[in-house]
């Protein structure tokens, strides 16, 4: 393949065959010797002397269009199913396109997996908070790490807002060569199950999967038929990376090796994982909670996690097991740990030494449960929980997340989260319907920089203060428009209107 580069823009130069070598195809029409100047599985993209590959997705089918991208210069067409164009077009015919396209946007970028130790993180909940951690940990060892996940695509200082949590294959492979082009030679990445389903993974090899935990979620239109469909695209991974490193105390974990291509590691808290965290320790005092445990196993070191609970130490131990595979010692390892800071993921903000205020972005009533559950094991003076819920969406989880926190918190902030073309007022309401099948106490303020100005006027010693729900959202969406709101904006201009400048930063 020829590869050249316009100054401000990319143009690739390949033959048809090279981008074919690892695919099993018919060609029907044409030759694969036509040259190929770009790869587009958009139509509306479409470019001279381009490769269209026909993707079908849920409302549309790229076979449809056909005719219309090689009038408009398609040099060649990847299919699955017959499709009949006029005029000089090669058309290739595959069994799956979708799993076409990630070995062709490979090869179309020059394979970029192969310059970068690859790291892949599935699981229900974790993924976010497990790639920052080994980020920072590698980081600290002069490692130059890329990250691909919920939040965001990092490419050195470069930061890309990620509008899924696996990208299209295309995507995910031009990102690799940027990073790889970058200096980068590691990149750390969440895998989703809708990633593993579409075979957005598939052209490289993973040099490390991890296997969080597995719970129900995901399951209907659009994303998974049922869970044992959900839990098979998450074992996918486990044939598509050479080491795999699994937590062995998750009830799905067998189910999740099966069939698996990789040599296996164990992390837990139970005596049979290889490695695994002993002595565990709440702690809590000066505005922050965390916890200590030993790391014992195939490492032997003290820990402490500036998070609460059980899931922060199963985080750490998979961080802790990927950098061992990267002869990391275990005092840059502890410092990382402590020092981690995940953008809305039970994220601290210091606003008094009396009480704890943290953002998270529980968004459903699962997550809010173990999180609300989690906090409650510091024993607080009051649990208080700040939540609202997004408009256009199940009325069943405002229902169910207004009974979880009525039934742990010791008081709920009823406010305003993405209203979207709902009144937010309507969704109060329905919260509030969750909350009466609870005896916990409640207070509705549909402002939300009012309700957390209430929540931090009301903090007692011993206090823990959950603002739930947007997380790393830096916007609120009311009727199509997104209006710039940062809680950690909001808590500090609260402060400033106190004459407080010392706290919330």
């Amino acid at each position: 393949m020829v590869s050249y580069f316009k100054k401000g823009a990319q143009t690739q130069m390949a033959i048809l065959r090279d981008l074919l070598e690892e695919i099993t195809y018919n060609c029907i029409k044409g030759s694969v010797d036509t040259e190929i100047t770009e790869l587009v599985y958009d139509s509306r993209k479409i470019t001279k002397g381009c490769l269209f590959v026909c993707i079908k997705g849920a409302n549309f089918d790229g076979h449809e269009f056909a005719a219309d991208v090689v009038e408009k210069g398609a040099a060649a067409l990847v299919v699955s199913e017959e499709t009949r164009v006029d005029g000089d077009v090669t058309v290739i015919r595959t069994e799956d396109t979708r799993y076409a396209l990630a070995y062709l946007s490979a090869a179309f970028f020059g394979h970029p997996a192969k310059k970068l130790k690859v790291i892949g993180i599935t699981g229900t909940k974790g993924k976010t908070t497990t790639t920052y951690l080994i980020k920072s940990i590698l980081e600290k060892t002069g490692r130059r790490v890329g990250l691909v996940g919920t939040i965001e695509v990092i490419i050195g200082e470069k930061h890309i807002h990620a509008n899924n949590t696996t990208p299209e294959s295309y995507l995910l492979q031009q990102y690799f060569k940027e990073m790889a082009d970058a200096g980068l030679d590691t990149v750390v990445m969440e895998v989703s199950s809708q990633g593993l389903k579409l075979h957005r993974t598939q052209g490289f090899l993973f040099d490390i999967g991890i296997f969080t935990n597995l719970e129900p979620d995901h399951i209907g239109p659009n994303e998974h038929e049922s869970f044992e469909e959900y839990r098979e695209c998450k074992s996918l991974l486990f044939r598509q990376c050479k080491i795999g490193i699994v937590n062995v105390d998750d009830v799905h974990c067998s189910s999740i090796i099966k069939n698996h291509t990789c040599e296996l590691e164990t992390f837990g808290l139970s005596k049979k994982a290889d490695l695994r965290a002993e002595d565990l320790e709440l702690v809590k005092g000066g505005g922050h909670i965390g916890v200590r445990f030993v790391a014992k196993g195939l490492m032997d070191f003290p820990v402490e996690v500036a998070t609460p609970g059980r899931f922060s130490v199963y985080n750490a131990l998979a961080a802790i097991a990927v950098c061992r595979h990267f002869q990391v010692e275990p005092d840059q390892i502890r410092q990382a740990l402590l020092e981690a800071k995940v953008k809305g993921r039970i994220e601290m903000v210091k606003v008094s030494d009396a009480f704890t205020l943290m953002i998270d972005y529980a968004h459903n009533a699962m997550s809010l449960q173990s999180l609300l559950s989690t906090l409650k094991e510091y024993e607080p003076n009051r649990l208080i929980c700040l939540f609202g819920c997004g408009g256009n969406r199940s009325k069943m989880r405002r229902y169910e997340m207004g009974e979880v926190s009525g039934k742990l918190a010791d008081l709920t902030i009823i406010t305003s989260d993405n209203p979207r073309f709902e009144e937010p007022q309507a969704i109060i309401d329905d919260i509030k319907e969750g909350i009466g099948k609870t005896t916990g106490k409640y207070v509705e303020i549909c402002d939300r920089k009012e309700a957390i100005a209430y929540a931090i006027d009301i903090g007692e010693p011993g206090d823990i203060i959950v603002l739930a729900g947007k997380g790393h959202e830096d916007y609120q969406e009311i009727k199509r428009v997104k209006y710039p709101m940062d809680e950690r904006d909001l808590i500090r201009d609260i402060l400033e209107e106190r004459g407080r400048t010392d706290v919330g930063r």
